[in-house]
Order: C-alpha cells, then structure tokens, then sequence
C-alpha cells in the first residue's frame, strides 16, 4: 500500500451522507445544463500532470494546499479530482483533506482553518460501499453520493472580520477498482461522457469565484489527472486531450526512478504538442540524479525542482517529510503565481500593443477601437479561447465562424494529428528544395491531389505558397497553352512575338483572385482595385455581369444582369424548390440556357473585333463568388460559359481556393458545375488551414505546351518553400482525413459529398425575416445580406458592426463583408452545431432589427416635432440619417 492509501484504510467508518451542502444541491441540479468552457483569471487555476502513475501527484498537491494555507492570511485552496479509480479505499481527495489538517494540528499553526471534502458520484460499486444501498440513480450507471465531511481547527474568529482559512476538497467520479478509468467505467457499468465531465469540472472551477471570497482572500485552485500524462479517461479519450479545452497551465511532475527521464521528457512533449504551458517540474529525489539530464533537456526553459525523498514506511505519517519539503513547495508556489501573473498581463497589454505596432490586413485601423480587439489564447478545433473583462478576467470559448479566411476545417482531433505529422516531417526533412528532387510528402500529397480534386482530368501538381499566387502561375500556364494552340509563339525562336499582341481574360464581375498584381489585373473593378489599393490597375479582361442565385423567402430566386433582364421567362425557370433543381444539366434545355448562350455569345463576338487582343483564359469561381460578397452564380451560366470556350481553344481555370475541399459540400466545386477546367488552384482547407500551401493542377496538355529542347520553354516560377514538407505532409492528412467517412461523419460514402449541415426550415425562417435581402445556403456556408437603410451596401459598409459585435459576446467570432454576415463551419462539424450557431444568428439579426427599427422611429418622431410635419413625412429623411 502506497504512502497516500494507508490513510483510507478505515474511510468507511468516517461516512456522513446526511450533510449536503446548499452548494452541492445547486451543482447536482444544474449538472445537465450545458455551458462554455470558461476560465477564470482573477485566481491561479493549475493542473497537475504525472509523468506517470505512482510519481507523487497528490505529494505535490498536498504541499502547494499547505504553502498556500500556512500563511497567515485568508486564504482559500480548492483541490478537485475529477476521476478517482480505487475508491474509496484510495481517496487523494480525502489524503489532500486530512493530511493539509493533520499538519496544521500538529504544528499548532495559529491559523483558522475550515476544511470540507466531498464526493460527488460514483459507480454502482461505490455506492454500495458507502451506503450499504442503492440511492438515486444517474444516467450511465453512476449514482449520487452527495457525501462530504467538514472539520474547523484554529483559535477563535476576530470579531467583525473572518480571518478563516478555507481548504474545499472534490472528488468529481468514482470507481472502486484501483485500474485505469476507462477500464474501471467498463467494468462497473458506470460510464461519463467527456462533455459531461468536463461540464462537472467547469462548475467546480466556478465555486469559491465571487461574493464568497472577498478582496483580502487568495484564492487557489489545483486539478490533479489520473495517473499519466496519456492515460485514457472514462471514456477512452487520452487525459491530455480530455482537458485540452481549458488549457490549464500545468505543474508535471517527473519521475525520480530509473527509467523516469525518458517517461519525464515523453510526458512534457506530449504535453507541449497539445498547446498547454508547462511551468514547473518537480520530482522526487529517487538518488539517481534525474533532475540533471532533465535540465539539460529542457534547456532552462522550465524550472526543475526536486523533493526529498519520500519515506516508505508505511506507519509514517509524513508530517517530518512535509516539513522539510516546505522550502521547494513555496519556490514551486511562487513560480506558479508569478507565471499567473506574467500571463493575465501580458494578456491586458495586447490589444494597445496590438494597435500600436501592427498592420492589420483588410482592416481601417480607426475604425477598430482597443477595446474590440479580439485577444485569442489558443484555439481548439473550431473555437477560439479568446481573453474577455466583464467582472473579472477571464478566458471563454467564440465559434470561428469565419474560419479563419475560410482555411480552417480541423475538429480537435484533427488538430492534433496534424501537429504532430507536421513535427515529424519537420524532425525528418527540416525543408529541401523541391526542384529535381522528389520525397514522400510531396509525392504523396501531388498523388492524392490527382486522385481526389483533379480526378479525371488532371494530370500534373505544381505547387506554391498561397492561393494568390497559385492564380498567377495558372495565367501563366493558360496564356502558355492558348499560344501554343493558336501558333503565336514564333518558333524556334520563343520569344519573337509581335509586339502589340496583347492577351486579357474573360472573367465575371464580383469574382477576386487574389492580391497581387497578375490577380487584381483579372478582376473587374472593385473596391480592392481601385486607385488607392492598386494605381497600376488596368483591368485587363472581359467582365460579364452574371445571372445570381439566392433563397429569399423559402425559395431560390435567380438575379439577371441587365444585359438579361429584358428577356421573358417561365416562372419555372427563374424559381426552384432545391439545390438539386439548380445543379440539375437538365437546365439546358430550358430558354433560359438559350438566352444565356446568346448572351454569352453576343459579348465575346464584340470583344473578338478587337484588333490586337485576345482572350488567353477564361477564369471562375465555380458557384460562389466569395469575397465579392459571397454570391452564388447561377451554375447553368458557368457551364455555358465554359462550354463556349472550349469551342473555341480558350484555355479555363477554376479558382477553387475557396470552394475546394468540402467548402461547397462536395471535394472540388466542378462535381455541382458538371464540367472540368484545364487549370484549377487550391489552397485554404487543403493543408488543413494549420500552414501556407497552394497548389496548381493542370491537364497533360497544358504541361506539354511547355516542353522544350531549352531551359526557356520551361515554367520559370517557384518559391524558395515550393512543396514544403510541413505543408504537403498537414495535406496529406486534411485530405485524407475530411473524405474518411469514419473520421469524418458528415460524409455520405455513396453520394461522396457533405450531408445537409444548415437546418432548413430555419434558413427558410431567415431568408423570410424583413431585415434579411437575402440569404445563400451551400455545403459549409451559410450568407445572409442584411436590407440596409439609404447607400450602407458594399464592402465598405459598416451597417452589420454592432449586429457583428453582438454575436461576439454570444461566442461566435465573425468577420462580415460590408452589409453581409455569414457562417462558415468545417466539413467535420456536427450539424447540431451549426443549427445552435443558426439559431444564435437568427435571435441576434430579430434583436438588431428591432432596435434599428425603434432607433428610426425615434428619429422620425424627433424629426417631425421639430418641423411641424407629420412622422409619415420624414420617414424618408430619418432613413437617410440613420444609414
């Protein structure tokens, strides 16, 4: 029996089930109830980790609850457990609770102190350990215990002021078999499931924060893990990952015996490859010197303390080895609250640091206040741990339902896995060139490309950096073809062309293609091309003006440019009932597709008697024009249009940096189009979002055109980082992993593409709502454009900001475009989140909406007391105001 159990041999003869807290009545009561993951600031929060089992994690938790207490002062120490295996003949809970009041007795510290220890549930097993009889049944197999016992030792209160001390010990589930939990739960029928879990620890963290403890008490919270560092919890999960969502900093303590070092270093890196802030470690003195490779190892980035030796003898009661260990344990205490410290400051200071040495991109800087400046921790899957000052400090959780610029599709998981093929790439390559060269990541990552987005037409991968840059080398390999076909190029001499030859593309209005200066020449102007973003531009295309699709009040509704809009058409050609109808080739046929083909026609005939251009490439967005504003073309029009220029050798590339990889619901964007391009650039979700990588796929026919007896005929483009190992390596998981239907849920095996994740009928209440112009709803986007009042439209619009600010308190962090607001989530997110995300979006628009409303009828009323005109009449000019 290990020193800590000999004190529970006898725990049964000590019950006292009667004594339920006001406290505990309010946590079993609400334990259902779900909440955010929050953290607390206003008070030092650690985690104990062991190295492994059996290495003195409750040793180490004793001690702090001691160095915090002994102090005279009124001081408050919660210890939590959350799983305890072996009970209740092995309670730390119970050790942390009776050993911290056997110290304090024995040497007579003149300090009040009041102690509780509670547990809180447990198996079938357990309870008929303590009681003797079942009690109230639990979902899962577990039970209620709701037992505590409570003790007070010290001299009298001062009078008018409670000097008291408080030590509050939990244990939040218990097994009685001394094995790993997961097995435990297994065995006993007495299963937790992580969100419950996790749930049960969040409200703990909550008790003892607020009115109960005032200014003059310090107040302390420890979490002790199970066993290892990568020991399973109840259900399975590894621990590490199990607590990553509070990203507690972390006290590990290593192991002092022969293989301990090794066991030390695996636990601290397991750790740090899962984000958490390791701030001590601390072993036990086992006479073999561990603590020196260690310190080697860690390279003074952590602080390694020893202890004592721990005395075997089991009749020990280990008040002499407590008492000789003070000395580490107030070194580790201060430690700990200096790095609490260090960290609430430094995250206080970040937003006017921010402000003053940043450029944020995309961003009027004036019109971003310090105090709106979203300060991020961490991030874990698909929320943001974002740094919040209400009452307190704190950090809670904000759904990225911008996805990060549309990149991020990783679930917690996920985020792992690629963390650690990302340092195992790094560990066995570091980065070599690309050219001439040919390694497994690259390789394999071009292969899966071909196999999955270029399936069926690609044949080659080049890789780039970002998807900007990817647009220009298509145009290059497109204008490439294009002379080949016509027989521009004056061979053999490749460079002889005539000199007024100019070549310009064929593109639509709204589409973007990135920012630099090939890519901004192959869109029509906008609000990004305009003198004061690029005084170069020229605009070196044909821009049609193109047919939208949107859902406004159920149904989806067709948009006609000008150039369309003085055709007649059936009803049932313009409005559709589904996706499906809108996808459908059957379309065709309709008048509609004749009046589109005539269009498209009739523009390219009057830019053909231009004398000296030509069009080298057509380029799209397939289906969704995404920083244009997030409209949806209708896909009939880009099947023409593509059609047509393949009749006539116009080279076609899809920029599928935004719509790749599941963004749309299905792996690339030209399975809804129904047609292949020649190019195509990827980039965002293919590598997982986690790191920078593009990629440029083309047809064998297009990498023909640049074949050649000279250096000169060849592709001279690359980057210095050209399919990078990290990059191809986090790839080749993210690909893999979003078309895994057991990774990935959402993925219908048989349709191969996303199933429904927006909830319909609640789109339909959205696309319906006064406030709503109209709303598009595909794959992993949801857009809604906003009715706006007088001119507030456009990307320069700032009508959604408060709307926008709303949502961010309501833990969705988004980023709109001018008057439209949007939902991005990831292909493996549960549609259970999307609808509560949906519901969130629909509460706040009908919020917005109202005070928008009343803020107008406001001015009206003011407005017509002031001129003698009735409020009808001045509705007009309150609008304008109001804009």
């Amino acid at each position: 029996m290990s020193p800590i159990s000999i004190f529970f041999n006898r725990f049964h003869h000590h019950r006292r089930c009667c004594n339920l807290s006001p406290y505990l009545r309010k946590y079993i009561s609400t334990c259902s109830q779900s909440e955010p993951i929050e953290v607390n600031l206003s008070h030092p929060i650690y985690m104990i980790w062991g190295s492994n089992t059996g290495v003195g994690k409750t040793l180490v938790s004793t001690g702090l609850a001691n160095s915090v207490l002994s102090i005279p002062n009124s001081n408050h120490f919660n210890y939590i457990k959350p799983v305890q295996t072996g009970f209740p003949t092995d309670s730390d809970s119970r050790f942390v609770y009776n050993k911290v009041l056997e110290i304090f007795t024995q040497k007579k510290l003149l300090i009040n102190l009041f102690a509780e220890n509670h547990a809180l549930r447990g198996s079938v097993s357990v309870a008929k350990e303590f009681f003797g009889f079942e009690i109230e049944n639990c979902d899962g197999g577990l039970r209620e215990l709701c037992w505590n016992e409570e003790k007070r030792i010290g001299g009298d209160v001062q009078e008018g002021r409670d000097f008291t001390s408080k030590l509050v010990c939990k244990m939040l589930y218990g097994w009685k078999e001394a094995i790993s939990p997961h097995l435990a739960a297994e065995r006993e029928n007495a299963f937790v499931e992580d969100s419950l879990l996790l749930e049960s620890l969040q409200k703990c963290l909550m008790y003892g924060v607020g009115d109960e403890v005032g200014v003059d008490k310090d107040l302390w919270t420890i979490i002790e893990t199970a066993g290892g560092v990568a020991s399973p919890g109840p259900s399975g999960t590894l621990q590490c990952d199990l607590y990553r969502p509070f990203r507690l900093p972390v006290v590990l303590v290593g192991d002092g015996r022969l293989g301990g070092i090794s066991g030390t270093i695996s636990a601290y890196e397991s750790l740090k490859l899962r984000g958490y802030d390791i701030v001590a470690v601390i072993l036990e003195d086992n006479g073999l010197i561990n603590e020196v490779p260690l310190i080697t190892y860690l390279q003074n980035r952590v602080p390694v303390l020893v202890l004592p030796s721990v005395p075997q003898d089991e009749s020990n009661n280990l008040i002499e080895w407590f008492d000789e260990s003070q000395d580490v344990f107030h070194s580790l205490k201060e430690r700990m609250l200096d790095a609490h410290q260090q960290r609430v400051c430094r995250l206080q200071e970040m937003p006017k640091k921010a402000r003053d040495i940043f450029w944020w991109p995309f961003t009027q800087h004036n019109l971003v206040p310090e105090e709106t400046v979203t300060v991020i921790d961490s991030r874990l899957g698909e929320n943001f741990a974002v740094h919040k000052i209400r009452k307190c400090e704190y950090i809670t959780q904000q759904f990225d339902a911008c996805a990060s610029w549309w990149t991020q599709g990783p679930d917690a998981t996920l985020q792992i896995e690629l963390a650690r093929e990302m340092g195992y790439a790094t560990a066995r390559y570091g980065h070599v060139m690309f050219p001439e060269n040919a390694y497994e990541p690259a390789l394999r990552c071009a292969e899966l490309l071909l196999e999955g987005v270029g399936r069926g037409w690609a044949s080659r991968t080049f890789f780039s950096d970002n998807g900007s840059t990817a647009i220009e080398i298509a145009l290059k390999m497109a204008f490439r073809k294009f002379s080949y076909d016509h027989g521009v190029l004056k061979f053999p001499d490749e460079n002889a062309v005539d000199k007024s030859f100019e070549f310009k593309v064929l593109a639509l209005s709204g589409s973007y293609h990135g920012d630099t200066l090939g890519a901004m020449e192959v869109q029509a102007p906008s609000s990004y091309t305009g003198f004061l973003q690029q005084p170069w531009y020229r605009g070196r295309g044909l821009f049609l003006d193109p047919p939208t699709i949107f859902i406004s009040s159920g149904c989806w509704d067709i948009s006609l440019p000008k150039g369309l809009q003085s055709i007649k058409l059936k009803l049932e050609d313009t409005t559709f009932s589904s996706q499906s109808e809108l996808f459908s080739e059957s379309r065709e046929s309709s008048d509609l597709a004749q009046s589109y083909s005539t269009y498209i026609s009739q523009q390219l005939l009057l830019f053909s008697e231009s004398e000296f251009s030509h069009l080298g490439a057509l380029i799209i967005e397939p289906v969704i024009h995404a920083a244009g504003g997030m409209h949806m073309v209708d896909p009939l029009f880009q099947r023409l249009l593509v059609k047509e220029c393949r009749s006539r050798k116009i080279p076609v590339i899809f920029d599928e940096v935004f719509t790749g990889f599941w963004r749309l619901g299905v792996e690339s964007a030209a399975e809804l189009l129904g047609c292949l391009p020649d190019i195509a650039c990827f980039g965002k979700l293919m590598s997982g979002g986690v790191i920078p990588l593009a990629a440029t796929l083309a047809t064998e026919s297009v990498f023909d055109a640049f074949k050649g007896d000279t250096k000169h005929m060849a592709l001279l483009h690359g980057h210095s980082y050209s399919a990078h190992a990290m990059g191809c390596t986090a790839a080749t998981k993210a690909i893999q992993w979003f078309k895994d239907p057991v990774r990935n849920r959402n993925i219908n095996a048989e349709e191969k593409k996303l199933r429904e994740l927006w909830d319909a009928k609640l789109v339909h209440e959205i696309s319906s709502h006064p406030a709503v112009e109209r709303v598009v709803a595909l794959g992993t986007l949801i857009a809604i454009e906003l009715c706006t009042e007088g001119n507030d439209t456009g990307y320069g619009s700032v009508y959604a900001t408060s709307l926008v600010r709303k949502l961010r308190e309501d833990g969705v962090y988004m980023r709109p475009l001018g008057n439209v607001v949007y939902l991005m989530c990831g292909p493996c997110t549960s549609p259970n989140v999307c609808s509560q995300l949906l519901r969130k979006l629909h509460r706040e628009i009908d919020e917005f909406s109202r005070i928008k409303a009343k803020r107008l009828r406001s001015c009206s009323v003011e407005l017509a007391h002031k001129t003698d005109l009735p409020t009808a009449s001045v509705t007009t000019i309150a609008l304008l105001l109001n804009g």
